[in-house]
């Protein structure tokens, strides 16, 4: 290509890239006014208002579309754990009142007895004649009143004979009854009603007052005893409820309540031991299980919000608040996460607006549209 072509097309091209700056660059117009050729802008057609367009495009960016829930207040769950060892409701080692020769085991181990009912005896052959004895001395001192009341009638007999005999007949009975508790005692009682556990004797030996004849288990409820922290020692009360779940079987929960508590703290572990009752009308507990107790107690008020709303920046956790249809960037402190919500500390009220989607167009101070809510309003709208 020729010299003077080439020159050809290089002016082209900068007379091209001069026009194009002029027409498009928002500020050529004063440029070229400084420079004293205001009129070559003049003489240009008149471009699209390319500017206006672009603003109204700016304008419709700069409003975000987003979705947003309103904030709710939820109570947060404060929650105890701890590990308790169970026993029965009531558990009772039975020893004879007296020495003797064990004559009969009446009950076998595992078995059901009542209160008040007989599970062994002892012999009682000498119990019985002293028995007796006693109704034999009733039944004299009963005859020497009789007598002495038929002298007193005659006058043969003085009111102190009589007075002495009716004393005899009150010891006699006294002794009657001695007698009869001691045979009475010869047999062995269920204090209370209840399983008996492994017989540790059998008949034809020698026992004391000292030797256990049997055990029993009231197994109606079994009572579980733990151990509660420090911090918790206010919020249990008597008759609360709690769930104990027995450690080997894990599936099965049983609802329980609070029956008693100690009056004071342990030094040394800084818990408070806590007792708890569990039915048990299926026997299917015993005691000397372990259980996994576990107590809910109602906290303090907190806003709750989607965990689709929490984000994370350099400073930390926070959401986007929408006041006024505008977006203002609102740091929180998580406190508890749920499964559908999460309480967080923030300076927000129940049913402020926060976002859950398009967070990514959000900017602070930025206004924002929520979706659906000029659907919403023009429906409200049809139907009033």
């Amino acid at each position: 290509m020729s010299s003077w072509k080439q020159i050809v097309l290089a002016f082209v091209i900068v007379v091209a890239a001069v026009a194009a700056w002029a027409r498009f660059y928002p500020g050529a117009p004063e440029v070229l006014s400084r420079w004293g050729i205001d009129w070559a802008y003049g003489a240009m057609p008149p471009a699209k208002d390319t500017a206006a367009a672009g603003a109204r495009q700016t304008e419709r960016t700069r409003i975000a579309t987003i979705v947003a829930s309103p904030a709710s207040m939820a109570t947060i769950n404060d929650r105890l754990q701890a590990i308790g060892t169970g026993r029965a409701n009531a558990s009772v080692t039975v020893n004879p009142y007296s020495s003797g020769r064990l004559a009969e085991l009446l009950v076998e181990s595992g078995s059901h007895v009542d209160k008040g009912q007989i599970i062994a005896s002892l012999d009682s052959d000498t119990e019985i004649i002293a028995q007796n004895r006693a109704k034999l001395a009733l039944q004299d001192a009963q005859s020497k009143l009789d007598r002495v009341k038929s002298l007193r009638a005659s006058n043969a007999a003085t009111p102190v004979a009589v007075a002495d005999a009716e004393v005899v007949l009150a010891g006699a009975k006294l002794a009657l009854q001695d007698a009869e508790l001691a045979l009475q005692r010869r047999s062995i009682l269920a204090p209370i009603a209840g399983t008996v556990g492994i017989l540790p004797i059998s008949a034809g030996n020698y026992v004391t007052n000292q030797s256990a004849i049997a055990t029993l288990d009231d197994r109606s409820s079994i009572l579980v005893d733990f151990q509660v922290p420090e911090r918790f020692a206010a919020a249990v009360k008597v008759g609360a409820q709690l769930t104990a779940t027995p450690i080997a079987n894990p599936s099965n929960a049983y609802t329980g309540t609070v029956s008693a508590i100690d009056n004071h703290i342990d030094e040394k572990s800084r818990t408070l031991l806590v007792k708890a009752k569990i039915a048990n009308p299926a026997d299917s507990l015993r005691a000397g299980m372990s259980f996994s107790i576990t107590m809910k107690f109602p906290g303090e008020t907190y806003p709750a919000v989607s965990p689709l709303a929490i984000l994370w920046g350099s400073e930390g956790a926070y959401v986007w608040q929408i006041e006024d249809g505008k977006a203002r960037r609102l740091p929180v402190r998580i406190i508890q996460r749920n499964t559908e919500t999460v309480l967080i500390d923030a300076k927000i009220d129940s049913g402020d607006m926060v976002v859950i989607e398009g967070t990514q167009s959000v900017s602070e101070g930025g206004e924002v549209r929520i979706a659906g809510q000029d659907q919403r309003a023009a429906n409200a709208a049809e139907g009033s």
